[in-house]
């Protein structure tokens, strides 16, 4: 993920390269297009994106495609005439459906070397890992303080009255973040009593929405919404602090990090079979994984980069330090269960 609090910036491009195909090039002789289809959340700095396209004479155009899940599912979609050349957002909790579909071209770029083992996907190297963030609870300081209402300590603390209409979510069968803290409730709270917690949240009021996006920047307090509680990510803390308008010392925002209360999710690109720009798009994933976007990535989508070599901002430390153990559950597992928890839950929670 994310992200996440940054809004995407679409470089604009000339008219004729927008109605170039997205994965073909232009054979007149100008400028290639590239295209990476990602979720809406994507963003890098625009100096950085320009100087790749100058040094490679291509156009990059992000197509977006909503939030990971929904951006998985266009990709199997339209898998045999793909929409463009490299993706990126892909996660840990929805891998398994992406590489079952066969989306991607093994690609291992030299950078990997920089990239911990334990980040990296399999050993076909079909997506590479290019970011790394915790979901779990924020709350909103201010607000808590307001309502004279205590900071919740655990998810159980959570299903309390005081705590009735405040906490909003992403809708874990289109939303990445919302997956990976639905799988982490089945770590929390076992396989035979997470659906049981689930109950009790809706019967609390619990809100739910389509995207992460919605539910940090329009029901989350601290952007005027009404929820107080929201899922998001324990960088988005340092995030509100490192942007905050006017400079603050101190986050508007905190985390709720109880054991097994976080889940680490992990965003991958890879190169889209059928591209026809394949060497451009290696190009690119090696450009992800350079050190200079590697370091822009924690400002822009607030999330920790991969690569060993990339510094991370002070406020990550401050502001968003995980120390308690996250969920754990594996691959396999979640491949396994993870069509059968999202129906579960969707009944549990939505009907």
């Amino acid at each position: 993920m994310r992200s996440r609090v940054a809004i995407l910036v679409i470089l604009l491009v000339p008219f004729a390269l927008l109605a170039l195909s997205a994965c073909g090039g232009d054979d007149s002789g100008g400028s290639k297009t590239l295209t990476l289809v990602s979720h809406d959340s994507f963003n890098i700095s625009e100096d950085l994106l320009k100087q790749f396209e100058k040094e490679n004479g291509v156009t990059v155009k992000v197509l977006k495609k909503g939030d990971a899940g929904a951006m998985v599912t266009s990709l199997i979609f339209t898998k045999k005439n793909p929409e463009g050349d490299v993706s990126f957002g892909v996660d840990n909790t929805f891998l398994s459906r992406a590489l079952d579909a066969d989306l991607f071209l093994p690609y291992s770029s030299p950078l990997l070397t920089k990239v911990p083992n334990d980040l990296q996907a399999d050993g076909s190297n079909r997506v590479t890992p290019i970011d790394y963030g915790y979901v779990n609870f924020n709350y909103d300081i201010a607000a808590l303080k307001k309502a004279n209402i205590a900071v919740p300590q655990t998810l159980e603390d959570l299903t309390d009255a005081k705590y009735k209409g405040l906490v909003a979510i992403a809708n874990p069968a289109t939303s990445s973040p919302g997956l990976a803290f639905l799988i982490a409730t089945v770590d929390y709270f076992g396989k035979g009593g997470y659906l049981a917690w689930w109950k009790q949240m809706r019967e609390n009021g619990l809100v739910v929405v389509d995207s992460w996006e919605t539910a940090y920047n329009t029901n989350f307090t601290l952007k005027g919404g009404k929820q107080s509680i929201v899922l998001s990510y324990a960088t988005s803390p340092a995030f509100e602090q490192m942007f905050a308008e006017p400079k603050r010392d101190d986050s508007p925002t905190g985390n709720i990090l109880p054991p097994k209360g976080a889940f680490r999710q992990i965003e991958y690109a890879g190169i889209l079979r059928g591209t026809k720009n394949e060497a451009l798009a290696k190009k690119f994933i090696d450009f992800l994984l350079s050190k200079a976007v590697q370091e822009d990535i924690p400002g822009q989508m607030a999330v920790y980069p991969v690569s060993t070599e990339a510094a991370v901002p002070g406020a990550f430390e401050k502001f968003s330090k995980v120390e308690s153990a996250p969920a754990k559950v594996s691959a396999a597992d979640i491949a396994t269960n993870r069509d059968k928890w999202i129906a579960d839950w969707t009944n549990a929670v939505l009907r």
